[in-house]
Protein backbone atom coordinates (compact mmCIF):
# COMPACT_ATOMS: atom_id res chain seq x y z
CA UNK A 1 0.00 0.00 0.00
CA UNK A 2 2.67 2.03 0.74
CA UNK A 3 4.14 2.24 -2.74
CA UNK A 4 0.52 2.99 -4.36
CA UNK A 5 -0.12 6.56 -5.89
CA UNK A 6 -4.11 7.97 -6.22
CA UNK A 7 -5.32 10.55 -7.70
CA UNK A 8 -6.01 13.82 -5.96
CA UNK A 9 -8.04 16.88 -7.01
CA UNK A 10 -8.72 19.89 -5.36
CA UNK A 11 -11.44 21.73 -6.13
CA UNK A 12 -12.18 24.85 -7.20
CA UNK A 13 -8.90 25.08 -7.86
CA UNK A 14 -9.53 22.34 -10.59
CA UNK A 15 -5.89 21.24 -9.69
CA UNK A 16 -5.26 17.53 -9.79
CA UNK A 17 -2.24 15.23 -8.55
CA UNK A 18 -0.18 12.19 -7.91
CA UNK A 19 -0.92 11.41 -4.19
CA UNK A 20 1.84 8.30 -3.00
CA UNK A 21 -0.03 7.08 0.15
CA UNK A 22 3.29 7.15 1.86
CA UNK A 23 2.91 11.06 1.97
CA UNK A 24 -0.01 13.09 3.64
CA UNK A 25 -2.27 14.66 1.12
CA UNK A 26 -0.77 18.44 1.84
CA UNK A 27 2.40 17.47 1.20
CA UNK A 28 1.61 15.58 -1.95
CA UNK A 29 0.03 18.66 -2.95
CA UNK A 30 3.18 20.83 -2.06
CA UNK A 31 5.29 18.68 -4.23
CA UNK A 32 3.29 18.57 -6.84
CA UNK A 33 3.37 22.85 -6.51
CA UNK A 34 0.11 23.22 -4.93
CA UNK A 35 0.02 25.91 -2.31
CA UNK A 36 -3.16 24.65 0.21
CA UNK A 37 -4.16 26.58 3.15
CA UNK A 38 -1.76 25.35 6.22
CA UNK A 39 -0.48 26.52 9.38
CA UNK A 40 0.32 23.51 11.78
CA UNK A 41 1.74 20.76 9.61
CA UNK A 42 -0.03 18.32 11.97
CA UNK A 43 -4.00 18.62 11.08
CA UNK A 44 -4.56 20.75 14.92
CA UNK A 45 -5.11 24.49 13.36
CA UNK A 46 -7.38 23.26 11.35
CA UNK A 47 -6.07 25.79 8.63
CA UNK A 48 -6.56 23.00 6.23
CA UNK A 49 -9.31 21.43 7.00
CA UNK A 50 -11.38 20.73 3.55
CA UNK A 51 -14.21 18.19 2.59
CA UNK A 52 -13.79 14.83 0.97
CA UNK A 53 -16.22 14.34 -1.96
CA UNK A 54 -15.60 11.14 -2.74
CA UNK A 55 -12.86 8.15 -1.88
CA UNK A 56 -11.46 7.64 1.26
CA UNK A 57 -8.63 8.35 3.86
CA UNK A 58 -6.85 6.68 5.85
CA UNK A 59 -5.22 8.22 9.32
CA UNK A 60 -2.16 6.68 10.22
CA UNK A 61 -2.74 7.98 13.65
CA UNK A 62 -5.69 10.06 15.39
CA UNK A 63 -5.81 13.61 14.71
CA UNK A 64 -7.16 15.68 17.13
CA UNK A 65 -8.38 18.61 14.52
CA UNK A 66 -11.36 16.87 13.90
CA UNK A 67 -14.30 15.41 15.77
CA UNK A 68 -15.58 12.23 15.11
CA UNK A 69 -19.04 14.12 13.64
CA UNK A 70 -16.67 16.32 11.38
CA UNK A 71 -15.07 12.86 10.12
CA UNK A 72 -18.73 11.40 9.47
CA UNK A 73 -19.76 14.05 7.66
CA UNK A 74 -16.61 14.21 5.33
CA UNK A 75 -14.26 16.61 6.82
CA UNK A 76 -10.50 15.84 6.68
Amino acid sequence: MRNTIFKARIDPADATFDAPASLPLLQAAELAGLTLANSCRNGTCRACMCRLTSGQVAYRIEWPGLSAEEKEEGYI
